[in-house]
């Protein structure tokens, strides 16, 4: 059933997508969908040209014949639609439960909106139950990841960050970067972790998206709603 919801809101989303648009093209099973159904309109005549946020995008989106770009050469996009691990309200995020979190979140700021294509389950009242993850640099990771516990006992929050593997070794991001996720349960105060994580040397990004979200086709078992900031 996940899998149809998830294939709703990706559907839902292609059809906001018109000729001539510059698309960045996310990661992740629900994206995956989407990239499917942009393929059928691009079939039928659809002109428009994609910037893929991970390798894996691309090359699906290659083969189903969608024209992609860089960022390098396309700097400014029009639009990205791309899943999220969960969504409040306001339409903050957690991203990064693929991996592709550095480049997701460059090209969705470098986009003009940003539409989330989500099942229902990934729709929170307050962000956390779903691992944060917090892309580090391989040089110096451990003094990284005591810095990061240090400002989690700082901010009251649980002081649980696990490395993320690949079978024996660490995961590796596109980057060539590796990915703590902290296990954190409730992110009370989203913009001042935000804030303090990016100033700690090692640390990349992160997988808190905020303020970047426009619009969410969120799909459940009564169909697909849009939800929009409840702040705008």
């Amino acid at each position: 059933m996940s899998d149809n919801l998830k294939q709703q809101a990706a559907e839902r989303a292609a059809e906001d997508v018109t000729s001539g648009m510059r698309l960045g093209i996310g990661t992740g099973s629900t994206a995956e969908f989407f990239v499917h159904a942009l393929a059928k309109r691009v079939a039928d005549g659809l002109d428009v040209i994609g910037v893929p946020t991970s390798e894996r995008t691309a090359e699906l989106a290659a083969s189903l014949g969608i024209k992609l770009t860089t960022l390098e050469e396309l700097p400014e996009l029009d639009l990205t639609v791309d899943g999220a691990d969960e969504l409040d309200a306001n339409l903050a995020l957690i991203k990064g439960g693929g991996g592709a979190l550095l480049r997701e979140k460059i090209v969705a700021a470098a986009s003009g909106k940003m539409i989330v294509i989500a099942d229902g389950t990934k729709n929170v009242d307050t962000l956390g139950q779903f691992p944060l993850p917090i892309e580090v640099v391989p040089f110096g990771q451990e003094a990284t990841r005591r810095a990061i516990l240090s400002l989690f006992k700082e901010m009251g929050l649980p002081q649980d960050l696990q490395l993320r593997m690949a079978g024996e070794h660490p995961f590796v991001t596109d980057g060539g970067h590796h990915i703590f996720d902290a296990h954190l349960l409730k992110i009370e105060e989203p913009e001042t972790l935000a804030q303090a994580l990016v100033k700690l040397p090692g640390v990349v990004e992160h997988g808190l998206f905020l303020n970047l979200a426009s619009k969410a086709y969120v799909a459940g078992e009564d169909g697909v709603k849009t939800i929009t900031p409840a702040s705008i």
